[in-house]
């Protein structure tokens, strides 16, 4: 049984994570809809909103509670989060409410002793409103891909993007379930699942980087390409160790090196873009987006190294 309270900071860790990924995949698929669809846009933005009340709940409630780990990584925002915010909004028009990432850079870690029963029961319906938005927001991402793949509608979302974001909403779903459950999470068994997972969605992130570049843009496209090869390659390797139950220290080590220098790469072209040095049709939010989740990769990575 997990301890009361860590089912509070690792509830809110996982949404300061998680919250503001959802957030932002309702947008991207907001904003890539054609004229026509302009319900399934207000349906995107609905969800935006509801996942902008979620984190800004969140944020109330993790100052000097949440594990300070997870706000030293850069997974929660990063030095780049508010300009790409601001250049996102001037782009598109969709208002993103930057007071949510100063209030997040304010945010102090904490290793609270004692925990209120109030505070447990604020996480524990905090908890349930996020399943309840994620669940439906899956069950959006589902109809869209169904749509995409069936012809029915089309979006400027690549179909594996959409895919790719219902992978991460499901990890959410299935995380948050297993907390208000007070499961105690083993570290060792969950490794080989996360890292599995995670290098499929690194190997994407260089795919899709590789196909939004400019034609021109040579040498980023052969980068993005090899990362991809890579994250394949470790993809697979994680695999066969779940699959032979193998030990996966080589894999861990790959993968960490593997993903810093993915991280550095990602970070130099969300750099790129913001001063329009790089030509592509990568909205910025999404490079500051791909850079958070190398970020949280690397986190669980050193935790998975040293275990």
């Amino acid at each position: 049984m997990l301890s009361t309270i860590e089912f509070i900071k690792q509830s809110l860790g996982l949404h300061l994570f998680f919250a503001r990924i959802m957030k932002e995949h309702s947008f991207f698929l907001e904003a890539a809809f054609t004229p026509r669809d302009t319900s399934f846009t207000q349906q995107a933005d609905n969800f935006r909103k509801e996942f902008d009340r979620i984190l800004g709940d969140v944020i109330s409630l993790s100052n000097g509670v949440v594990n300070p780990g997870v706000l030293q990584s850069g997974e929660v925002i990063t030095p780049f989060t508010i300009k790409a915010e601001q250049a996102t909004t001037f782009f598109t028009g969709v208002r993103i409410p930057t007071q949510l990432t100063q209030a997040e850079a304010r945010l102090m870690g904490g290793g609270i002793i004692t925990a209120s029963p109030m505070l447990e029961r604020r996480v524990f319906t905090l908890n349930q409103r996020a399943i309840k938005a994620t669940a439906a927001l899956i069950k959006f991402k589902t109809n869209i891909i169904s749509n995409v793949l069936s012809c029915k509608m089309f979006t400027f979302n690549y179909p594996l993007l959409i895919i790719h974001i219902t992978r991460e909403a499901e990890l959410y779903l299935l995380q948050l379930r297993r907390l208000q459950n007070r499961e105690e999470i083993s570290l060792e068994r969950e490794a080989y699942q996360q890292e599995f997972f995670w290098n499929r969605q690194m190997a994407e992130h260089a795919k899709f980087i590789r196909g939004l570049l400019d034609p021109t843009e040579n040498n980023l496209i052969n980068q993005a390409n090899n990362f991809g090869n890579e994250f394949d390659q470790l993809t697979a390797e994680a695999k066969a160790a779940i699959d032979t139950t193998a030990p996966l220290a080589k894999v861990t080590e790959e993968s960490l090196k593997a993903t810093e220098d993915l991280r550095n790469f990602k970070a130099q072209g969300t750099q790129g873009i913001l001063s329009c040095k790089i030509r592509s049709i990568i909205i910025p939010l999404l490079g500051d987006h791909v850079l958070r989740e190398a970020n949280h990769y690397l986190r669980l990575l050193k935790m998975f190294e040293g275990r």
